[in-house]
């Protein structure tokens, strides 16, 4: 595999994923900050924070039965099709929720139209990391996978870097503007996404790793006969994503709705944590490379349990210079060394022939619990002093992630044909291939 083809690859994959999740994140930006008043003002403020939160997580309600779709059309006809399709699904869905009427002019059907078209990119990111970090995977050479499907990761959290930014100045607007045309712009500027994501996406080649495979008819049936045991083990890793969606979607309500901290220096929290972000996790994935996927990945879930407490308590506190600090520290470092390794980590697990459906299948069902815990953990912590609960909560899910990858195998130094193998059908391969 050349070195060439595997930076093109990784260009791609980021450059891709930093525009679908940008539509997918600001939809996260947009129900923290006012989609509670424009969608549900006829709750009481903290149940339509509850509400606003909770179509967030509805987006990863469509994730695990869109992973079964994808992961099929993936492992059978390619990896480059799916990637065209989810770009394209979430453009136009994101473009949509910007369209879509307020409480206020259409009544209950503004937010039944909001839920479903969450569904919808719900369903179009359940297939965008999986190939993404399958074709990067599959392109890169042995010895530096880690590093080269890292780059999706860091595409992400471009896109969450995007999706924050462009609320900075929305948020400054007065409220009156905010909620009635200022809220639809970030929605509106996924027309661009569209058309510059497909230009680079139909540009991709499909990986040799695939070419050489023969294709299953039914690629799912062969995953839960030879892989099921993985594919539960990347559930159960994949809830570690909790992190992620609690430092940016309920840590930001928390400290704007509850607490009272002003709109622009909590969005900065977020903007300046990826920044540090999109340096760490290659430089994260690169380690893993030399020691291996678990101490890396272990180290990410350790320090973020630890480090969720003095985080949500400063917020409690109203302290910003330490929740920039701390801020920074456990999202744009310590959670780097989970976002950094787990393409490379979950992807070593499935031989080729299933690799994008065990892939989408155990992250996307793992991604869907963690889509609702800002809804959990806001009602386990309401009011201004309950924050330790939702800590509580935070680290026991760092805890389960940490388990289920501990007790699994390492697989940095195996050479890309042979992953997804058992030892000794490996050693098999191997003596035949003599």
């Amino acid at each position: 595999m050349t070195t060439s083809m595997a930076r093109k690859t990784a260009l791609a994959a980021w450059i891709g994923s930093a525009l679908e999740y940008y539509d997918f994140f600001i939809y996260g930006t947009a129900a923290a900050l006012v989609f509670n008043k424009v969608f549900f003002p006829a709750a009481d403020p903290a149940t339509g924070t509850l509400l606003a939160l909770g179509t967030f997580g509805v987006g990863y309600l469509a994730r695990p039965l869109g992973a079964f779709i994808l992961g099929h059309v993936g492992d059978r006809f390619g990896r480059k099709k799916v990637l065209v399709f989810t770009l394209l699904l979430m453009g136009v869905a994101t473009f949509a929720v910007g369209c879509l009427p307020t409480y206020a002019t259409a009544g209950v059907l503004a937010p039944v139209l909001l839920v479903f078209l969450r569904l919808l990119q719900g369903l179009s990111a359940s297939g965008e990391q999986a190939g993404a970090n399958s074709m990067s995977l599959e392109h890169a050479p042995d010895h530096r996978r880690a590093y080269f499907t890292s780059f999706t990761l860091s595409g992400t959290q471009a896109g969450q870097i995007l999706a924050t930014a462009i609320f900075l100045p929305v948020a400054a607007l007065p409220q009156e503007d905010l909620l009635t045309w200022g809220w639809r712009v970030p929605f509106w500027c996924s027309a661009i996404v569209v058309v510059v994501g497909l230009i680079i996406r139909r540009k991709i080649d499909e990986t040799a790793a695939f070419k050489r495979t023969k294709a299953a008819k039914l690629p799912v049936a062969v995953l839960f006969r030879t892989h099921w045991a993985d594919v539960l083990r990347v559930v159960l890793a994949a809830t570690i994503a909790s992190v992620s969606t609690i430092f940016t979607v309920y840590a930001l309500s928390y400290a704007v709705n509850t607490i009272g901290l002003a709109r622009t220096p909590m969005l900065w929290v977020g903007v300046l944590a990826n920044v540090v972000a999109l340096a760490a996790i290659p430089l994260l994935a690169g380690l893993s490379d030399r020691i291996g996927r678990k101490p890396v990945f272990l180290a990410g879930c350790g320090a973020c349990a630890i480090l969720i407490f003095p985080y949500l308590w400063s917020i409690s506190i109203g302290a910003y210079g330490l929740v920039f600090a701390l801020g920074i520290l456990l999202f744009g470092v310590c959670y780097s060394a989970i976002n950094g390794i787990w393409p490379s980590l979950y992807g070593e697990m499935f031989s080729t022939e299933v690799r994008l459906s065990g892939m989408a299948i155990g992250t996307q069902i793992g991604f869907a619990i963690a889509g609702f815990a800002p809804s959990v953990v806001a009602a386990i912590g309401a009011g201004r002093d309950d924050w330790i609960g939702v800590a509580i909560f935070t680290a026991a899910v760092c805890a389960v992630s940490a388990t289920a990858i501990a007790t699994g195998r390492e697989t940095y130094k195996r050479p890309t044909a042979e992953l997804g193998r058992l030892p000794q059908e490996a050693a098999a391969g191997a003596s035949l291939g003599r």
